[in-house]
């Protein structure tokens, strides 16, 4: 049973042992709760109870046995969902699969108990897609085959179409155009990507309007690569606006990309299926404040 320790900063003086366990450990507070009921965890000078303040200095060790992904009760909009999928409207700030030091609180987390499932990784069960974690809007999972393989299959064919609005720095674009360029782990940042190297990458925009150096676009995806509309529009000049790794951060703002449009043919049943999803507050807030021009782009 493999043992992780950590000594307790100043600053977390005061904080509660079970929070100061899912934090720092990455996990569930209701896991770290399970640990310390179980005797798993010893802290130096105190009571390893859930509710014993740490003052700060501690050494806590936990022994952290192996277990699978836990499902979590976190509302996530559901827009469709039948026996073999579920389609949702992912909120910004959610990460869609557990990562290293991020156990919990992710989009798999909160569907599990939905039945999602398929695939190798047992990490990433139903994920066939995926949003980066400060893009909102729709995604679909599966529940198991055969959809599973069959909807990673449309989406290697092109056949699921999947349409973002975004916002962009710059003006002066042409009103249609496409990025060709492959996208790659950057070599010089493995935490970026690039343009230019890697594996294919096709990206199709339109100019829906213009304000204040700003350009509104409608932009529909052929492959999926990471951060692949990021790295393509910033590779063209034009970053998405509050950008922080491709662009520039813009404090009290959130990346301006939304997926709002999705639409493919049921893996199982044949049924055309198509779904929207409206921009959300945030960003049309974060657009109105560029020009107020953006909002009557933003009507249905």
């Amino acid at each position: 049973m493999p043992e992780e320790s950590f000594r307790v900063s100043p600053s977390e003086a005061g904080e509660r042992l079970d929070r100061l366990l899912a934090r720092r450990l990455g996990i569930s507070r209701s896991r770290a709760q399970r640990l310390l009921d179980e005797g798993l965890v010893r802290i130096e000078g105190g009571d390893a109870v859930p509710s014993f303040r740490v003052r700060g200095g501690e050494l806590v060790g936990a022994h952290l046995p192996e277990e699978g992904l836990e499902a979590e009760d976190i509302p996530v909009p559901l827009v469709f969902e039948d026996e073999h999928l579920v389609v949702v409207d992912k909120p910004a700030g959610m990460v869609v699969h557990p990562g290293a030091g991020n156990r919990s609180g992710t989009l798999v987390n909160a569907l599990l108990g939905r039945g999602i499932a398929g695939g190798e990784d047992p990490e990433r069960p139903g994920v066939v897609h995926r949003l980066d974690k400060d893009t909102s809007g729709l995604m679909v999972l599966a529940k198991g085959e055969p959809s599973y393989s069959r909807l990673v299959e449309m989406m290697a064919a092109r056949q699921v179409r999947r349409i973002y609005r975004a916002v962009v720095v710059g003006v002066g674009l042409p009103p249609t155009g496409t990025v060709d360029s492959p996208v790659g782990r950057d070599p010089e940042n493995p935490a970026l990507m690039a343009a230019g190297i890697g594996r294919p990458a096709v990206t199709h925009f339109e100019v829906l309007g213009e304000a204040a150096g700003h350009t509104m676009l409608r932009v529909r995806l052929e492959t999926g690569r990471t951060h692949q509309i990021r790295v393509h529009l910033a590779a063209i000049g034009y970053p998405v606006y509050a950008d922080p790794l491709y662009g520039r951060q813009v404090p009290g703002r959130r990346l301006w990309l939304h997926a709002e449009h999705l639409a493919f043919e049921h893996p199982v049943t044949g049924q055309d299926l198509s779904f929207g999803s409206p921009v959300p507050e945030d960003l049309r807030e974060s657009a109105v404040s560029l020009d107020p021009g953006f909002g009557e782009l933003l009507e249905p």
